[in-house]
Order: structure tokens, then C-alpha cells, then sequence
């Protein structure tokens, strides 16, 4: 164990004690939770981030928009404001977070709210001139005000034999018991090649109940995108770059960049990074060594790559004028599932369908 959290261990243990007694709580009713009976789809992870939530939030909006009026719901993490909000035309990361600007930027036809009181949040949605029919929670696994009508649990394939801490000595928000408040488990960035051994031995780590469903989803890179610029153009051959040996400076602020990193190491042996931390809201004193570090690479042949959600903050108003004049790109990310898409594309929608009738409010 290292110094440090040897030093933290026993915060993390009065940590885990609070947690403890407030599931507890939760498990007997003691502290009460708000139920709608509307369709409501709550994700999140055990750990503080890098499982993998925007894109798979990103995948149930592809898939329920097709049929039904789509609300996604998140805290807005990063934000420099308070409060429930509707994402609108004029609002920024800084206003309502990376990941719902990204949301809105993406899907003209959902509407896309911020707020920490997420009961209130969606009262207030159900308060729209157009209702949504079905509201996706972001990140709420530990927010149990709220009790999603289907609860969705994400676990990183590479954490799930890896021992780890609970906050602050780790990165646990809560212990593994937790897992049994899931309906459906995804265990997220997999393998793009699972063998079935491996499936079997993780489901034998995990003991999932009767009434929990297992899927196992992957990531999928899509095309380099322009960061700055008009909407013509903006798709560029990631291969191109790749093959023709251009150094890539990679310039991102996310929980666990470790993905995309060996993405482009597999491609490319030219690659240089820039990290910095989650929802990390880029500087002038950023913007400078970002630019130092593009100019002082001798290649003339040089692209800086970044995440989708850290191209929503570099489109700030303040950090776009430093930025448009350099070749900037983001590499945007799909999840897809091993064998059973069609299975688990069946119970989201069979839950939404059978839950359009009633719209009160439920206290338990």
C-alpha cells in the first residue's frame, strides 16, 4: 500500500461506515425515496468515473428517441452554476457541465436538464409543455433520493479482479454489496474479442441474483472530427493521419484517458500527452502549453486529438479564439455489446413501452 493511502485509510474506513448506515437506511426505509410511475432509467458506476456512462447514455438516447420523448438528467459536474436548468442554445460547459452540453450538442430532438436535486429535477421536467416519456439519469447510482424505475450499473471490465480502496484512499464510492441494487450490470469496456471462459469467470465474480441481467459492452472509435469549423468537412480519416505518421499531441481531461491512449499507441508510435483532470476547464496558462507543446514538436506533420467531451469546453467562448488557428480533433466513441445488443435493446424498450400510463409521484 502506498504512503499516501496508508495516511487516508482510515477516512476511507469512516467513510465506509457512512455509506454503510445510509444504504441501511435506504434498504429499510428509514430515509425515504422517491419513485416515479413513469419511465425513469438511472446509470452510474461504484467508482469516482472512466466506466464508460456518457457514451452509454449516448446509446439508450439513440435507442429511445426512435419511439419516445427523450429527457437526459445529470448533475452537471464542472458547472459554475446552481440549480435546476434546461440546456439551451446559449449555455456552455461552464454553465451546465461537458457532458450535457454534449448531449444537446449531438440531439437537437431530446431535451437535456442539469440539476443536483434530481426528485425536483424531474418534477420539473414533467412540467414541460411536451413531457418526456422517458428520463435517463446520469450518474446516480449512489443518488438514492431517487429510485430509478430500472437501475443500471456499469463495471470496468479491468476493475472488476482489481482490488481498490473506498474514498478517500481509493476510488470507491461505495463497496462491491452495492451491486445488488443493480437490475442490469454492463460490464463496460471489454475485450472487442471476449472469449466465452472469460464471460463465465466473471460471472462467477460477480454471483449475479436471478433478477439481474449481465451484458458486457465495448468501445468503438469512430473518425477524427474537427474540433472548430463549419459542419461541412468536419469528418477526417482518422487512418490518414495514422498511417502517415503525423505526431499527435493528445490534449484531454477525463477520469481514465487510459482508452484512448492505447488507442493511438496501437497506430501510431509518435503520440504525446497533455493530461490534465476531469471536467478540467482549460486555462490561459492551459491554452499556452498547449500551444508551446504543438510548436516546439519539430515534425511539421502534427494534429492535436482530443476526447468528445473535452472538445464541448474547448468551444468556450475565450478558449476557441486560442484554439481555432491549430489542427484540433476530437475521437468520438460509440459502445456496442457482445452477442446480446438485441436482448438488452429489448428490456429498455419493453420497460419504457409498459410504464407510458401513469404520472404520479411515489414516496417509499
Amino acid at each position: 500500500m502506498h504512503v499516501w493511502r496508508r495516511i487516508l485509510w482510515p477516512f476511507s474506513l469512516l467513510f465506509g461506515a457512512v455509506v454503510w448506515v445510509r444504504n441501511y437506511f435506504y434498504d429499510k426505509g428509514y430515509l425515504q425515496s422517491v419513485s416515479f410511475p413513469f419511465p425513469v432509467i438511472g446509470l452510474g458506476n461504484l467508482n469516482t468515473g472512466g466506466s464508460g456512462k456518457t457514451p452509454h447514455i449516448e446509446y439508450l438516447i439513440r435507442l429511445l428517441k426512435r419511439e419516445f420523448r427523450v429527457a437526459t438528467l445529470s448533475r452537471g459536474y464542472g458547472r459554475q452554476t446552481k440549480g435546476y436548468m434546461m440546456v439551451n442554445p446559449g449555455s456552455s460547459t461552464r454553465t451546465v457541465g461537458d457532458e450535457p452540453m454534449q448531449y444537446f450538442s449531438k440531439y437537437n430532438d431530446i431535451q437535456v436538464a442539469v440539476g443536483e436535486d434530481r426528485a425536483f429535477a424531474v418534477q420539473m421536467l414533467m412540467l414541460a409543455v411536451k413531457k418526456p416519456q422517458v428520463v435517463l439519469m446520469d450518474d446516480v447510482y449512489q443518488h438514492r433520493k431517487v429510485r430509478p424505475g430500472l437501475n443500471i450499473l456499469l463495471l470496468e471490465y479491468e476493475s472488476i479482479f482489481r482490488s481498490d480502496f473506498l474514498l478517500p484512499a481509493g476510488n470507491l464510492r461505495e463497496g462491491k454489496s452495492g451491486i445488488k441494487r443493480a437490475d442490469i450490470i454492463i460490464i463496460s469496456k471489454s475485450p472487442g474479442i471476449l472469449v466465452p471462459i472469460e464471460k463465465r469467470r466473471i460471472f462467477e465474480e460477480l454471483s449475479p441474483g436471478e433478477n439481474q441481467e449481465v451484458f458486457f459492452s465495448y468501445l468503438k472509435y469512430g473518425e477524427f472530427r474537427k474540433v472548430f469549423g463549419t459542419a461541412e468537412g468536419m469528418l477526417i480519416s482518422s487512418s490518414y493521419y495514422l498511417e502517415k505518421r503525423f505526431t499527435i499531441i493528445l490534449v484531454t481531461g477525463i477520469a481514465n484517458p487510459s482508452g484512448i491512449i492505447e488507442y493511438l499507441r496501437r497506430h501510431t508510435d509518435k503520440l504525446e500527452t497533455l493530461l490534465f483532470p476531469d471536467h478540467h476547464e482549460f486555462s490561459g496558462k492551459d491554452i499556452r502549453r498547449i500551444r508551446e507543446t504543438f510548436d516546439n514538436i519539430a515534425n511539421s506533420s502534427k494534429i492535436i486529438v482530443t476526447t468528445e467531451k473535452d472538445a464541448m469546453r474547448m468551444r468556450n467562448p475565450g478558449v476557441a479564439e486560442q484554439l481555432n488557428t491549430l489542427p484540433v480533433f476530437y475521437l468520438p466513441i460509440e459502445v456496442a455489446f457482445h452477442q446480446d445488443e438485441e436482448k438488452f435493446n429489448n428490456i429498455i424498450t419493453d420497460y419504457v413501452r409498459k410504464n407510458q400510463t401513469n404520472r404520479g409521484l411515489h414516496i417509499r
